[in-house]
């Protein structure tokens, strides 16, 4: 994907990643615990028993880091039927007090790593609470991402945009880091990159996507993507301009839906360009890298997202596809990046 900048001045960009002030979370509360409480069974998971699969490349489509195909073997684990919805967030956000990065003002002391020594500090207006909402564009010179104050995942198009009447849409917006903190919540965690390109396979052997190899603007739509030329025009083929309600279209061999299109979903993984299939020849249950994140190496330090969006098609990411991975800092939120659970009992 072509890497997001955002405009501080006429002249200047900085890549997305700013670290925020802390977000703030209390576990320790009995009534917060009550609250959790209620997730600790596998409603609205399912099963998916441990299997050894081919992972990576599938196509011609296919990424160097899908190379080479590989076997990898995996014990049996619960995964969330859908992605973590609007009002799923909320209960959590209800019961911890929670604030995203996105509702924390950016902190310059680790902006300023990323930029040109000598950067001026930008002003105080530039660094309040935001986020990065798309926007189709009309030429090249144009930016399609654009970081507005007030965006965040109560307000995820812009501040003039809201969730109610959308509790059943993908929450967005979140970053890496709320991610986990839901995860935590709830007494679950993300999936490895190897659990969620098994569960998004749905069963199928080595197909390109999670409902086989029909192409995708072939037959009636399979998933929300983007139908038309990105990123100018959007000819809503399949309805949706942007997110679409968790499960609008149909569910894989699991039961699973949206694990391709809708919204990218965060993975456990720091991304490892060569992890898994240096692993392969029948490890099992490989737990993904375990480097640390290192804030003054923030182009080295990244999470993997899998799965694709509303905004991927052909022409552009084919994210869509079960092998295709992105990647980005886990202090990143965007308007099309959301997430899923596992549960290991």
């Amino acid at each position: 994907m072509k890497r997001i900048c955002i405009v501080f001045t006429l002249s200047m960009l900085f890549i997305v990643g700013c670290k925020r002030e802390s977000s703030k979370v209390d576990l320790t509360n009995n009534t917060q615990k009550s609250e959790s409480s209620i997730h600790s069974s596998h409603e609205n998971m399912v099963f998916i028993k441990g299997d050894t699969f081919e992972m990576g490349a599938d196509n011609n489509q296919a990424y160097e880091d899908e190379f080479p195909k590989h076997k990898v073997k995996l014990d049996g684990f619960w995964i969330d039927v859908t992605e973590v919805t609007n009002a799923q967030f909320a209960q959590f956000v209800k019961a911890t007090n929670y604030t995203t990065t996105a509702e924390n003002k950016i902190d310059w002391e680790v902006l300023k790593k990323q930029l040109p020594v000598g950067t001026p500090k930008p002003s105080d207006e530039q660094l309040q609470p935001g986020s990065l909402v798309f926007h189709t564009i009309k030429s090249d010179a144009d930016f399609w991402w654009k970081m507005e104050t007030g965006a965040n995942w109560k307000h995820p198009s812009g501040p003039k945009s809201s969730i109610i009447g959308k509790e059943n849409y993908p929450v967005v917006q979140v970053s890496w880091d709320d991610a986990q903190a839901y995860c935590k919540w709830a007494n679950k965690r993300l999936p490895t990159e190897a659990e969620w390109e098994f569960a998004a396979r749905g069963g199928l052997k080595n197909n390109i996507y999670t409902w086989g190899n029909e192409p995708i603007d072939e037959g009636k739509p399979k998933a929300n993507s983007w139908q038309g030329n990105f990123p100018y025009e959007n000819t809503i083929t399949d309805l949706f301009l942007k997110s679409a309600p968790v499960k609008s279209f149909l569910s894989n061999g699991y039961g699973l839906y949206d694990m391709a299109g809708n919204v990218w979903e965060w993975c456990q993984d720091w991304y490892d360009y060569n992890y898994y299939n240096t692993i392969s020849n029948g490890a099992s249950n490989p737990k993904g890298p375990t480097k640390s994140y290192d804030p003054d190496d923030i182009y080295a330090s990244k999470k993997t997202i899998r799965g694709g969006s509303f905004l991927c098609n052909d022409g552009y990411c084919s994210g869509y596809r079960n092998a295709r991975r992105m990647k980005e800092t886990p202090d990143t939120g965007m308007e099309h990046i959301g997430f899923r659970c596992v549960s290991d009992n």
